[in-house]
């Protein structure tokens, strides 16, 4: 076994191998660029290496430098967990080249897996069943088109040489084609360096299900079952759970043999992952993932193995630590991806600091494995992953129950998060039902939330009791009399009922409501009638007596808003203060940018006239292409920055003239 490993990677999966390997008694060395200097997996780690800016492209994807930094701390092996390097056949070719072991696959076997289209021709000779597609070497657009044609609508366009949802495009009228074939393209680029595609047949109500595959140096492949991950969004994982629902032991032994002989035909060596795509009882190969994947606790639940130990020890030279007779599925697991992103805004990343963080605690039955802790930056450089809550039940209800009680447990403030989503999936019927397919998220659009979310009376109470301790307590006096009526903050007044006026904006308009003491209490004037309430606790742990009735609440406050958190769910108010001056309207027609990203594209120029809806340019933050179009018609008359410039939120990206009376004002992207 190892001395001393290096970690080429980041956040939660490096926290997650430091894990293991101080259980294993291994010493751990971490890497972090400029934007994670002060990170949990540098902290966790015995040993830490500078290895350069925030871009990855200059340090987790810099090769060089990874493989410097290990060769001078004396680790033997380098761990590349998921993503950044981690299916990166030249970085296995220097580690090997170093003198160091990589804990993966070899090189070959990553070549073999990493172009899809080699791949499904590999798999095609196996005998494992494929999707009808075009996966020939040929990227013109005619020849694309023809493929299109013979394959039939919808298909889909994937990149060739990666995954994530990076490079994918459903493509359901021929008239579509050739935008999504040169966005997929430039993605692809951008974010593996090979902009070849491939094109499938599109199912309509398929499900993602795929097989986790060990293999050792000494000729055994295991199969430790499968994960079903139908439930996505923009083509990447949300929820997964294992062993998957309504799967018979006969499709279960057909497709772990299929994953096996896929791994056998590559001479695969480590933890993988084979990707199969289901419909009506039918499977096909749609890729494989030459390294652990994001959702390994699930199966770490059902099987009682620990899949890093198992990476540490072949990696070493030892054998699988169980072999297939051993193997035996207990229980059910569900893992959900808690994200730094709005759902309701098409998923866009959100960026900023966590001003408060809560997590279910850990206990055998519910995990959290995360890289953040409260008061971390979400930057745009990296992945917007928060953390993965997994929960273990004897059955699918059971561990459905334990997952809807620590998502409802779960608290994060400081940025917009996928939490609502993920409790709407839990509670869902068809869910629990477990009718599954990956266009789940889409056929139920009011999960997304947006909506206008009605305001409890203790919310708004808590809200209102806030507002006034926060007004206090930006406000103190600390010279004043202690005896004169005019230095309180009780809002005595002489000869009248003290009374206090607090106007709030939860984003659906303002709200006065006037507080009066009462006896120890408090009496809310509200515009729904009025409230009596009783106050004990702390900020960060209220608790309300309304009417006789008990509320058990959190408060947050942030440079901005007032947040009261229930049950894990977010309420922000703004205090309104009526004396303030007005803000300053934006003047001319403008563009801002809705996140920090980075200028990816370019489509107008200075002049040129546009109508509503026209794409203008494409910033890329966050794993993801946001393509901002004109709000309104009009005539280009500024463009501030330049290709592959870094944006900040609110930035301006393009500036009118007016085009007739539909000129933008003050538009935002």
């Amino acid at each position: 076994m190892f001395d001393t490993i290096l970690i080429a990677n980041r956040g939660e999966i490096a926290c997650r191998v430091i894990d293991t390997c101080r259980r294993m008694g291994v010493r751990t060395v971490a890497v972090f660029s400029d934007a994670d200097a002060g990170a949990r997996h540098v902290e966790m780690a015995d040993e830490a290496r500078h290895i350069g800016p925030a871009q990855a492209s200059h340090s987790y994807l810099d090769i060089a430098r990874i493989v410097a930094a290990a060769r001078s701390s004396g680790a033997q092996a380098i761990h590349p967990g998921y993503g950044f390097l981690s299916e990166n056949a030249d970085f296995a070719d220097a580690v090997a080249g170093a003198g160091l072991t990589l804990i993966g696959p070899p090189a070959g076997a990553m070549r073999a897996m990493g172009s899809k289209a080699a791949a499904k021709a590999l798999m095609g000779r196996a005998g494992v069943p494929l999707v009808p597609g075009y996966h020939g070497q040929a990227q013109d657009l005619p020849t694309l088109r023809a493929a299109v044609a013979e394959i039939g609508l919808p298909v889909l366009v994937k990149a060739s040489a990666g995954g994530g949802g990076r490079g994918m495009r459903i493509v359901e009228h021929a008239g579509a084609l050739d935008d999504a074939v040169q966005g997929a393209a430039r993605e692809a680029e951008a974010a593996f360096g090979d902009g070849r595609l491939l094109i499938e047949k599109y199912l309509t109500r398929p499900r993602h299900i795929e097989i986790q595959v060990f293999a050792d140096t000494h000729g055994n492949t295991v199969s430790l079952f499968e994960r079903d991950c139908s439930i996505q969004r923009r083509h990447q994982k949300v929820i997964e759970e294992a062993p998957a629902p309504g799967l018979s032991q006969e499709q279960r032994g057909r497709m772990g043999q299929a994953a096996i002989a896929a791994a056998q035909a590559v001479g695969y060596v480590g933890a993988g992952t084979v990707e199969f795509i289901v419909e009506d009882g039918a499977f096909y190969f749609m890729e494989m993932n030459t390294r652990l994947q994001v959702e390994h606790p699930v199966t770490e639940f059902i099987t009682g193995q620990d899949l890093v130990e198992w990476q540490l020890r072949v990696a070493a030279g030892e054998r699988l630590p169980c072999l297939q007779d051993g193997l035996r599925i207990g229980g059910h697991a569900i893992e959900t991806r808690i994200y730094a992103e709005d759902p309701a805004r098409s998923f866009l990343p959100s960026i900023g600091r966590i001003a408060h963080l809560r997590q279910p605690a850990a206990t055998p039955l519910v995990r959290v494995d995360t890289g953040v802790r409260e008061g971390d930056a979400i930057t745009p450089y990296y992945d917007s992953m928060i953390a993965k809550l997994v929960v273990w039940g004897e059955d699918r209800e059971a561990a459905l129950r334990r997952l809807r009680a620590a998502l409802s447990e779960y608290e994060v403030v400081g940025v917009q998060t996928n939490l609502d989503l993920l409790r709407g999936i839990a509670a869902d019927a068809d869910f629990a039902r477990a009718e599954l397919d990956t266009g789940f998220i889409a056929r139920h659009p009011s999960l997304l939330g947006g909506a206008a979310r009605a305001v409890s009376p203790a919310i708004l109470a808590a809200a209102a009791l806030s507002a006034r301790a926060a007004r206090q307590a930006d406000h103190p006096n600390p010279e004043a009399d202690p005896w004169s009526p005019w230095s309180g903050a009780d809002a005595w007044r002489m000869n009248l009922d003290g009374h206090e006026d607090v106007v709030l904006d939860d984003g659906g308009g303002e709200i006065a409501v006037r507080l009066q003491g009462a006896d120890g209490a408090w009496v809310l004037d509200t515009p729904d009638g009025g409230l009596r309430v009783r106050q004990t606790g702390t900020q960060d742990d209220m608790r309300l007596m309304l009417d006789g009735v008990p509320h058990r609440l959190r408060v947050v406050r942030t440079a901005d808003a007032i947040v009261i958190v229930e049950d894990g769910r977010n309420h922000a108010f703004r205090l309104v203060d009526r004396l303030a001056a007005p803000p300053v309207a934006a003047e001319g027609g403008r563009l801002t940018a809705p996140i920090p990203a980075r200028l990816a594209r370019i489509m107008v120029a200075v002049g040129d006239r546009v109508e509503r809806g026209a794409p203008l340019l494409v910033l890329e933050a966050m794993k993801m292409e946001i393509t901002v179009a004109a709000p309104a018609a009009g005539i280009v008359s500024g463009i501030p920055h330049r290709l592959g410039d870094m944006v900040q939120e609110g930035a301006e990206l393009v500036t009118f003239s007016a085009a007739g009376d539909d000129a933008p004002r003050g538009a935002q992207g």
